[in-house]
């Protein structure tokens, strides 16, 4: 998927998303409805949330240079900090909303409600669409889409309270809706937050366990240990892996290990980018090892796990 494919199915989203946030809050202050509003304040961040995205976008294509060796990459994480705490500020004032509706209800124009919560349904879904044709392994894109399919949801709760205050009068209906569209904000927001944290602090991505990735390149006949074992991501979808490997005396050359290791961390998990730095060890196991406070654990030929850095 071409970039320039992913910013037209963005911009297409952030035109229904804008326009439609525009009809909603106008409609929310005529039916006197907080549900309508806070449905639109969520559209609100969906929009920034793609435009966010879009501006990552043309950031992140700069090329590396100077200071920058990884270049711009993790300007949509920075980004998908920022939607993340928008949107849990954004759940702490409609919590408080939610409630104070409830103690004490407003009318509420019920038919205005069901009608544009019902549109906002159908605008939301074709949005999704949209973003859901774009390259969703970027965390931005990703996270615009889960912004505008939470936004579809809380649609659904909108209108129905807007049906129970039609048919029964109770107006409580708002602000119980107006409570699960923020418990919806705070679940996407939370997600937003921890996901772009994990990348921020350089974890390992969810779907690699460095403990097995170190067995694994332990168990390869011509290795001796692997320490040194760096797993992190630069940006959505781009993992990176740095080691030190200790060669077995008379097992090949360096080059020859470090190339059927590169292979292996290819194939096996999907690691493109590695750093293998590959020495021969000495006659005798561990007598070598270049390394006298490895971090992490040392993952030694036949064995799983050797000591660990404290």
């Amino acid at each position: 998927m071409s970039a320039d494919a992913d910013r037209r199915y963005l911009l297409a989203a952030l035109g229904l998303i804008v326009g439609y946030m525009a009809v909603e809050v106008v409609v929310g202050l005529l039916a006197n409805s907080m549900a309508l509003i806070a449905d639109a304040a969520h559209m609100l961040t969906d929009a920034s949330a793609i435009v966010l995205a879009l501006v990552a976008m043309r950031i992140a294509a700069r090329p590396a240079g100077g200071a920058y060796t990884f270049g711009y990459k993790r300007a949509e994480i920075l980004s998908a900090q920022l939607n993340g705490a928008t949107l849990l500020v954004l759940t702490a004032y409609f919590t408080y909303e939610g409630i104070a509706r409830i103690v004490d209800p407003p009318a509420v124009k019920g038919p205005l409600v069901v009608v544009t919560a019902l549109s906002g349904v159908a605008v939301n879904a074709a949005a999704a669409w949209l973003l859901s044709r774009a390259n969703r392994r970027s965390l931005n894109i990703e996270g615009a889409f889960q912004h505008v399919l939470n936004d579809m949801y809380a649609f659904i709760a909108t209108a129905a309270s807007g049906v129970v205050v039609w048919a029964t009068g109770f107006t409580q209906a708002d602000g119980v809706a107006t409570l699960v569209v923020a418990a919806l904000m705070a679940l996407a927001g939370w997600g937003l937050l921890r996901d772009s944290s994990r990348v921020l602090l350089q974890a390992a991505p969810s779907d690699l366990d460095p403990d097995e990735i170190g067995r694994v390149l332990a168990a390869v006949p011509e290795v001796e240990e692997v320490h040194d074992l760096h797993v992190w991501t630069v940006t959505s979808g781009y993992p990176t892996l740095s080691a030190h490997v200790i060669v077995k005396e008379g097992c090949g050359t360096c080059h020859e290990v470090r190339q059927r290791l590169a292979g292996l961390l290819h194939d096996r998990f999907g690691i493109e980018h590695t750093t293998l730095q590959v020495d021969h060890g000495g006659d005798r196991p561990g007598e070598d090892l270049h390394c006298p406070d490895p971090h992490g654990p040392r993952h030694r030929g036949g064995h799983s796990r050797v000591g660990t850095d404290q």
